[in-house]
């Protein structure tokens, strides 16, 4: 065999190796993509508190210790949602998108700030498409809750406690007045119907208990007084709670604190970068919407759902009714 002919055999068997490892990439690559579709709950809840930092919430239970660390930090603050995240999926390397507050709102919601850079009121977007318009044009259902609004549908910019800049479906004209709710109706205490609730809802709490302008503490009670019973509901009735904030207290880093808790959720601590815009996508797959915005490009979260890697502490999966939960999540 002359030095022409081996080369030639030489670059046709490599070609074919290649074919070969090219197919077995793209099965393994139809088979993951088949696997990581985030679960279509029946229920979601995104509760949103406000500024304050992961390190001042949750930080004491990056540990991924079952019961939250004793001392500074933010396990001895926020007991409840410290013990909710390490029972939970934790995301250690969460980030909001920008400062202030109603533009990360408006990220949440939309995959845009729809040029919002402030937090003036009144801002209106005529046929811009979000969440909420996405999910009732599927058939599904939303409502947003927010504490403190005097009415439902009331659309004036603050009243009392309540404030408008921390409600983003009000902006938008493709989202009904009913969709827009007061706190009183979002079903509450542990004999309350939760399958009354909506697709996907959001509640926004006023702006004491939402940590804007009182203490972590203060908002870390209102959540396990006020979302406690949904969140032991959720686990065996696939249904899930999200808990997140708008922004941290205006760093630069800008992180701070999500959590996934509910059905088939893998506890543990999961260090993969994640927005606003990934939230907002992971939602969208949930329901097959379309992807609004700059969550089109972003990746949505499945490994707490059991797809990926995983978290970085040893899983265990809620919702199947046994285990003990972090005395801070039950009457102690």
């Amino acid at each position: 065999m002359n030095s022409t002919t081996f080369a030639r055999r030489a670059a046709v068997c490599a070609a074919s190796v290649a074919l070969a490892a090219g197919a077995l990439l793209g099965l393994g690559a139809t088979e993951k993509a088949a696997a990581v579709t985030p679960p279509a709950y029946d229920h979601v809840v995104v509760a949103v508190f406000e500024n304050h930092s992961y390190s001042e919430v949750v930080g004491g239970s990056a540990t991924g210790s079952a019961v939250p660390i004793s001392g500074s930090g933010g396990a001895a603050a926020a007991p409840y949602l410290s013990g909710l995240a390490a029972a939970g999926a934790n995301f250690t390397q969460s980030f909001a998108i920008e400062h202030p507050s109603q533009p990360n709102y408006l990220d949440l919601f939309s995959g845009s700030n729809q040029g919002v850079t402030s937090d003036n009121c009144p801002q209106s977007f005529t046929g811009v498409a979000n969440l909420g318009s996405d999910l009732i044009g599927a058939g599904k259902t939303f409502t947003g809750y927010s504490e403190a609004m005097p009415s439902d549908g009331y659309t004036g910019c603050s009243s009392g406690t309540y404030y408008r800049k921390h409600n983003p479906w009000v902006n938008f004209d493709n989202v009904p007045a009913a969709s827009n709710r007061t706190f009183a109706a979002f079903p509450q205490g542990p004999a309350a119907d939760f399958t009354t609730l909506p697709t996907v809802s959001f509640v926004v709490p006023d702006i004491c208990n939402d940590m804007h302008d009182c203490s972590v503490s203060t908002g870390d009670t209102w959540a396990k007084n006020h979302l406690d019973a949904y969140a032991q509901w959720a686990k065996t009735h696939n249904s899930l709670l999200i808990v997140t904030f708008d922004e941290d207290d205006i760093s630069a880093a800008n992180q701070i604190p999500t959590i996934f808790y509910g059905a088939g959720v893998t506890t543990g601590n999961y260090p993969e970068r994640i927005n606003h815009f990934s939230v907002l996508r992971t939602l969208e797959d949930m329901y097959g919407l379309p992807h609004n915005g700059s969550a089109a490009a972003a990746t949505p979260i499945t490994d707490a759902f059991g797809a990926g890697p995983g978290p970085t502490t040893t899983p265990t999966t809620t919702g199947s009714g046994s285990g003990a939960l972090p005395c801070v999540l039950s009457a102690c």
